[in-house]
């Protein structure tokens, strides 16, 4: 929003006047910040990052990169961060108030950012070439991290300055399990499937890689290796028959032990899952075995202490970790189904289970440095007794008997096997965020939905297609999956919700999205991987497919065969005309780009282009400039080339890999953009070739640029490093935006494509949506400068506040307000819609049916709605509904706590209220409630009801000694204000009980 708000400021004050200005300065400030969010950290210069729940963060932590460059034009304005990779064991970590997951190819750290108490994103390290295997936080220094790949490398990083300090190029095989040696800050120990194991010290004297004396020649692949944090040297290892390899200094080496009882004798495996020394003891282990459940083990006498029993037999673990805050506590994940449990050494059963997700874990983590209470009290806050599993506390009344344990008040990084990462706070059973489908691994392509310019569409390595809503940065459909790799797809045209799809092994297929199911499904490529699938937006029934098979095939969207072009190797691009919706373009391994004509019955190209050194991957064809194309190759250029006149018009020179992403800017006819190997994304001038900028943010290939046409100047990319970023284009045209705002003449916004080519000229506007405003324009008697830089804002600015800006400038400018749009509600509002949006959702939450919160996962109780809604309500002042509800939840306390604040009258009604209600229970605590209202006789009713006729009497008597004295003190001081004399023995006074 840099170039919506920010630069608008200024107009808006000077439509709106000094009146509301002050208003327009919170909105324009507030708007501003949304805008700028998540916008990523140039090598070398300041960024925001995605923070909670994927929504963008006004002030996250920076992303630091690898190194400086010149300040880029293209601004990062959105990140949808990859999930976690659910192959190899230790790819979640954590110390201190950081913690660490893995993608494929991507480390992504989160830290605690104490001025809002959240986690944030803080940095993603990006070095490896193949999957990364393990990740490990060194334990003596929280600024070193290990991270090893399938490549056979070993990266040591500092955390704080996002730069690696030290590489083991050759591990002798892949690094499968890594770990700190716990006994050197300058070590690191590492394992293959079978060993040995290789410690490699970073620096010193005996710098270099060594080889464990003992642990080597195993008869089982291990799954993961822990060295003990307080026993020098002390080593576990967990193999896939089952057992445990124990070695420590100056003891006799164990290999292959403590196999469950049900695997001895046998050759079935049954992998160890899970590994964790108890912090509190040198010899005590606990061990998760896919099959066999949870046992504590004495790793010096060789024998188990407990073994844990599940609820159901079906139950497997997947993962556990100890709880650092409760001592003899820890907790596990299930490998099917998302379901958290507590335990507690002491007892064989779990204290609790929480069911988070559908899928199941794939690896858990408890913090040692959590998030803390949110106190809003100005008094210190009080000692919280519930902090170990050995607390004589009283247990919380939501526990039963059964559960005579306090939960731990711990936070636990959760990652699931559909690549889902959260921070679930297990004192609170809430979540503090969950990032939710996030892809796994390479994006390989990304289109905007063509109706719907906050729908983007992603086609994945990990074999699905999600669709994201760019505004919150989250995914609102996911296709079935199993579909081998995805290279590429397609929205159909309009507002039909299918998605065309393009496999690596099943052909290609279209998806319905709101059905959520595969409608159509193409084999005509037989076997062979489908690289690009392209659906006509000029004709809706035809689909375009290319094929390693060699062949371009074009059909129906019902299955009948039109055309089948072959070509003399495979083919890797295709891309429909804008301007003619017979003609298509196909790129292809021979090093060639050709052009087909369907109105024809020949097999043949019309124009075959030749010229690039290396295979053509993408071809694009300019939306703006009839019968001008480019291709992308290996050779790493980019070429335009001119279909009228049979020639290649101009080389753009620049990257240092094969190209993949290509993308003509829809409303500015020179603009290209370009997405590499190289890990860079070029926008060029095509007019002379000219590189305008470089941006270096990616970790990873570039594979997919997209934009919408109604936004042209938000641009979205996806890349091998598992990430889709959002881009604002708009500082490239900076000079269009100032003539708007200075209210120039529509030629020097609005021209022809001869005008914007001409060399040197300044950017104009050539495509449909800003002719579409002018004409609009047109058509207005008034309120034209308003609506023309409304439109031309919510055209040229990205997501994220834009929009939400003019609906406040609407509401500020006394607009009607039934003409607000329905999704006004979910941004900043003013304060007179906020009060009563806010009221209606606490009607709502008080008043809806269970059964519309009912079956899901995390679906609140009608207790939980009730605490919101008065929640609510409290905020707004509206005290008594508060009470109300405090009340109707057997919260009378809290209730009675604030009802002065109505009045004193409806307090003590209230009091009434609960003193009726103790009565009904017989319950003795109702004494203090009648006497602080002064119901005596209610009171004496209930005693004597009872039979308590003492205490009947003694309150009766304590009641009339009260009234007597209040009488005399009120007597005494009215006959001194009437100057009459006061006998103090007068016993002439006549009372009445």
């Amino acid at each position: 929003m840099r170039n919506g708000p920010g630069r608008m400021r200024g107009v808006l004050l000077a439509l709106l006047g000094p009146a509301q200005g002050q208003a327009v300065e919170q909105a324009c400030l507030l708007l501003g910040q949304l805008g700028d969010v998540g916008a990523g950290k140039r090598r070398g210069r300041p960024t925001q990052a995605c923070d909670k729940q994927g929504q963008r963060s006004a002030d996250g932590v920076g992303l630091k990169v690898k190194q400086k460059v010149k300040m880029s034009q293209v601004k990062q304005v959105g990140l949808l961060a990859a999930g976690c990779q659910p192959w190899n064991k230790d790819v979640c970590v954590a110390s201190g108030d950081r913690f660490a997951y893995c993608a494929t190819l991507a480390i992504y750290v989160y830290q605690l950012d104490h001025r809002y108490n959240e986690f944030k994103l803080y940095a993603i390290m990006s070095e490896h070439k193949k999957t990364i295997t393990a990740i490990s936080w060194c334990p003596h220094n929280p600024d070193m991290f290990a991270s090893a790949s399938a490549d056979n490398l070993i990266i040591i990083w500092n955390v704080a300055e996002q730069k690696v300090i030290a590489r083991l190029d050759n591990t002798k095989g892949i690094p499968a399990s890594l770990s700190w040696c716990w006994n050197s800050g300058e070590a690191v120990a590492f394992v293959s499937h079978r060993g040995p194991l290789y410690i490699w010290t970073i620096s010193g004297a005996d710098c270099g890689v060594a080889v464990h004396k003992e642990a080597h020649s195993f008869l089982s692949d291990i799954c993961l290796f822990r060295w003990h944090p307080r026993k020098k040297g002390k080593v576990v290892f967990g193999h896939t028959d089952g057992s445990l390899s124990i070695f420590q200094p100056g003891a006799k080496s164990q290999k292959h032990v403590l196999r469950p009882e049900s695997l001895e004798g046998t050759d079935e495996e049954d992998p160890i899952t899970a590994l964790e020394w108890d912090p509190l003891s040198t010899d005590y282990l606990l061990v998760a075995n896919l099959h066999n459940g949870i046992r504590l083990v004495d790793s010096e006498s060789l024998s188990c202490i407990t073994t844990f029993s599940f609820p159901s037999a079906a139950a497997s673990v997947q993962c556990l970790a100890w709880v650092p805050s409760a001592p003899g506590m820890f907790i596990t994940g299930d490998s099917q189904v998302g379901v958290l449990r507590v335990w507690n050494v002491s007892r064989t059963t779990p204290i609790d289970n929480f069911k988070l997700k559908k899928t199941g874990f794939h690896a858990l983590h408890v913090l040692s440095s959590s998030p803390k209470k949110k106190c809003y009290s100005t008094h210190s806050p009080s000692k919280n007794h519930h902090t170990s599993s050995t607390s004589e506390a009283i247990p919380p009344p939501t526990l039963s008997q059964n559960q005579a344990f306090s939960l731990p008040p711990g936070h636990a990084v959760c990652c699931f096997m559909d690549g889902g990462v959260g921070l679930y706070d297990m004192g609170e059973k809430k979540w503090n965020f969950l990032r939710d489908l996030g892809h796994v691994e390479t994006i390989f392509d990304c289109k905007f939905k063509p109706d719907d310019p906050n729908l983007l569409a992603t086609a994945s390595f990990d074999g699905t297609i999600k669709v994201w809503d760019i505004n919150t940065l989250t995914a609102v459909y996911t296709s079935p999956g199993n579909e081998g790799v995805i290279y590429s797809l397609s929205w159909a045209p309009g507002d039909l919700n299918c998605i065309a799809g393009a496999t690596s092994r099943n052909g290609a297929f279209i998806w319905d999205v709101k059905k959520g199911k595969t409608v159509t499904r193409f084999n005509e490529h037989g076997k062979n991987g489908i690289f690009c699938i392209a659906w006509s937006h000029k004709d809706s029934k035809r689909i375009a497919t290319c094929s390693g098979d060699g062949f371009c095939i074009i059909r129906t969207i019902d299955g009948k065969l039109l055309h089948k072009y072959k070509h003399p190797a495979a083919v890797f691009g295709c891309d429909w005309s804008q301007n003619n919706k017979d003609m298509i373009a196909t790129g292809c391994e021979d090093k060639s780009v050709r052009v087909y004509y369907l109105a024809t019955s020949s097999d043949q190209p019309l124009k075959v282009f030749t010229g690039h050194t290396a295979k053509v991957f993408h071809v694009r064809w300019s939306p703006l400039r009839e019968g001008i194309l480019c291709s992308g190759s290996d050779d790493s250029t980019v070429r335009i080339w001119d279909y009228t006149q049979d020639a290649c018009i101009n080389i753009l020179s620049g990257h240092k890999a094969p190209v993949r992403g290509l993308m003509w800017n829809t409303e500015v006819p020179y603009l290209l953009i370009s997405g590499s190997w190289d890990y860079t994304i070029r926008v060029w001038d095509t007019r002379d070739g000219t590189c305008l900028d470089t941006v270096y943010d990616h970790g990873a290939d570039v594979y997919g640029l997209t934009c919408h046409p109604n936004r042209p100047f938000t641009m979205a990319s996806c890349s091998r490093d598992s990430t889709v970023r959002l881009w604002s284009l708009t500082p490239l045209i900076s000079p269009l935006q100032i003539n708007i705002l200075a209210e120039q003449q529509w030629e020097e916004i609005i021209g022809n494509t001869d005008r914007a080519m001409s060399p040197g000229a300044p950017p104009l506007l050539c495509g449909k949506v800003s002719r579409d405003i002018k004409q609009e324009l047109d058509k207005l008697t008034s309120n034209v400068r308003i609506k023309k830089l409304r439109w031309f804002s919510e055209c040229l600015s990205p997501p994220g506040g834009s929009k939400n800006l003019w609906d406040l400038v609407a509401v500020l400018k006394d607009q009607d307000d039934s003409l607000l749009p329905q999704n006004y509600c979910k941004g900043i509002m003013h304060i007179k819609h906020l009060v009563r949006f806010k009221t209606s959702k606490a009607q709502e939450l008080t008043t809806v049916k269970m059964s519309k919160f009912g079956g899901g996962i995390g679906a609140p109780t009608k207790e939980e709605r009730l605490k919101e809604a008065a929640g609510i309500h409290l905020r707004l002042g509206q005290i008594q509904r508060y009470c109300e509800l405090m009340v109707e939840l057997g919260e009378w306390d809290k209730a009675l706590s604030v009802a002065p604040g109505v009045s004193m009258k409806y307090w003590k009604k209230l009091m009434q209220r609960r003193a009726d209600q103790l009565i009904q229970e017989g319950n003795d605590e109702v004494i203090p409630y009648c006497i602080a209202t002064g119901d005596v006789r209610k009171l004496v009713s209930f005693f004597t009801s009872r039979g308590q006729l003492n205490e009947a009497l003694l309150v009766t008597q304590v009641s009339y000694s009260c009234q007597l004295l209040v009488f005399l003190l009120v007597s005494t001081n009215l006959a001194i204000l009437a100057g009459k004399p006061v006998s103090k023995g007068s016993d002439s006074l006549t009372l009445c009980p």
